[in-house]
């Protein structure tokens, strides 16, 4: 594609998260009780009445919207169980599409729902390669916030690859949007800020709790005098842990439950996917750094199931201090116990 098509395809998927927006804040403005209930139960997730919005607003905007030349294949949860790849123009063989489109309807629902925070749009588009698609192959991505009923305002993220980053408010009560002027912390140490381990389900929660208490340890060992306070926060959204490290809020973020859950043995069900984390691209415009905990380039298809570990640092400086201590520690008390056991 060239830059002047990938714009345009930018500006195109901003559009349709607008839609999806607004046509899920005006499902809860008639009624948000409705929105809770569970529509279904695939093998990405529980798709709860809300997604169900969120989805028809997509396919209907594909549909009409999206440019006839541009065969894309849709990749979206809630289209796991469907018998046949879901293409635009609706039919069109997957051989002959051109693009793949990942999307997260909305990452968040549960914050949504219980209007506790803002959830996200995620979307992530790729050029076509089949099966051997990859996170590391998305060229564009868009994020926009579903905000909390008390919130006025609401967020929209896109760049292209290779490009910077675009960021805009939009104000709900009038629809005027305005430039936003976002950049990740600059620190160079993690002491009295943000940054967390992932952990905001009962699974594996004393292990990772664990490790991240390791991990601050060693991080800071042979310090003097009071303690060096690392301030937790346990975002549930993927698109959100992301803006939090673009906007500034944020120094690090790791999510490890795939190795911690693989570790114990639970099933990587309530781990990150690839459409979780589609957004990546996003964090790298704005100059901070996204990785596998140890300190590769993410790799995972671009599905709705495989579990993906990654890491997440508001800029280079952060991730070479505590990489090495990181990546360490995951061998040490992350490491499958079967490999460990044959070594």
């Amino acid at each position: 594609m060239t830059i002047l098509s990938l714009e345009k395809a930018r500006r195109l998927l901003c559009r349709m998260q607008d839609c999806i927006r607004d046509a899920v804040l005006a499902a809860r403005r008639r009624d948000r009780r409705i929105l809770s209930g569970i529509a279904a139960v695939t093998a990405a997730d529980t798709i709860y009445q809300v997604d169900r919005v969120a989805e028809k607003a997509i396919m209907d905007w594909f549909a009409t919207e999206w440019p006839r030349r541009w065969p894309v294949e849709l990749v979206m949860e809630g289209l796991e169980d469907q018998p046949f790849p879901t293409t635009f123009p609706l039919g069109a063989p997957v051989k002959n599409t051109l693009f793949k489109c990942i999307i997260d309807p909305i990452d968040g629902t549960r914050l949504f729902m219980e209007d506790k925070r803002s959830a996200w749009i995620l979307t992530g588009l790729a050029p076509q390669r089949g099966t051997r698609n990859s996170l590391g192959d998305i060229v564009l991505a868009v994020m926009t916030e579903l905000p909390a009923s008390k919130q006025w305002r609401s967020d929209q993220l896109s760049a292209v690859r290779g490009g910077s980053l675009c960021a805009s408010g939009q104000d709900l009560r009038t629809g005027r949007r305005e430039r936003l002027s976002l950049r990740p912390s600059q620190a160079r140490d993690f002491k009295h800020g943000f940054s967390t381990v992932i952990r905001f389900f009962p699974d594996g929660l004393t292990l990772l709790a664990e490790f991240e208490e390791a991990l601050w340890a060693e991080m800071h060992k042979g310090v003097k005098g009071d303690s060096p306070v690392v301030f937790n926060d346990q975002y549930i959204s993927t698109g959100g842990q992301v803006y939090e490290l673009i906007a500034g809020h944020d120094r690090m973020i790791a999510d490890l439950r795939p190795l911690a859950f693989q570790r114990l043995g639970i099933p990587e069900k309530l781990v990150c996917h690839p459409y979780d984390i589609c957004t990546a691209l996003l964090l790298e415009a704005a100059g901070g750094v996204v990785e596998t905990p140890d300190g590769k380039p993410l790799r995972e298809p671009l599905d709705t199931i495989s579990p993906v570990s990654w890491v997440g640092y508001a800029n280079s400086h952060l991730a070479r201090k505590i990489r090495p201590i990181l990546r360490r520690l995951c061998r040490e008390r992350l490491g499958n116990k079967n490999r460990e056991s044959r070594s």
